[in-house]
């Protein structure tokens, strides 16, 4: 071998071998960093849901005034928005369909003209007023909006306090329900 060729093999720099236990640390760095990486992205997906119309959390666009009850009728049962349709000389409301009590589905009984739990014995009035029982306030409400077929605009809205049903002004507007926003009920 020449000199030359010696000094350029002492000059390059040898390539050592990975051991085994560089070859698991590196396995298990790249694995919890994998594993983070999921939970970051879980954690972004909880923290902003996505609620589409139609689904409860969302907004449910019942239809035009002019196919709500009657003032005065029954109140009306949406399964899949979780509430009661109330609609009242004062306008339309919203009632959550869980009691304020303890979580339990109450219902309408037609013949005493009030909301009742079958479960504790809470009972509410039509507007959702607290009447008697051990239920700690008034039923929760969710925000009713009244929106322009022409415009798509927003006419009137429920009260942020949830103080009273929010008056509809002609038969051709449309109502729309927002199940991702709860008013809670007033204190008894």
């Amino acid at each position: 071998m020449s000199r030359a060729q010696e000094q350029a093999q002492s000059q390059s720099p040898a390539v050592k071998p990975i051991t085994r236990r560089e070859l698991l640390n590196y396995i298990w760095l790249g694995s919890l960093g994998v594993f983070l990486a999921e939970f970051a992205g879980l954690g972004v997906i909880f923290a902003f849901p996505r609620f589409r119309e139609g689904e409860f959390g969302g907004v449910f666009r019942l239809g035009p005034a002019a196919q709500l009850p009657e003032v005065g009728s029954s109140p009306q049962p949406n399964s899949e928005g979780k509430f009661w349709l109330v609609h009242l000389p004062e306008g339309v409301l919203a009632l959550y369909r869980v009691c304020t009590h303890l979580g339990c589905l109450y219902n309408w009984q037609e013949a005493e003209n009030k909301f009742i739990c079958p479960c504790h014995g809470s009972q509410f009035q039509k507007d959702g007023t607290y009447i008697t029982g051990p239920a700690p306030r008034s039923l929760d409400r969710f925000v009713v909006r009244v929106i322009d077929p022409n415009t798509g605009q927003v006419v009137a809205e429920t009260d942020p306090k949830g103080k009273g049903p929010v008056a509809v002004p002609g038969e051709e507007y449309i109502i729309a329900v927002d199940t991702g926003a709860l008013i809670r009920g007033d204190p008894r």
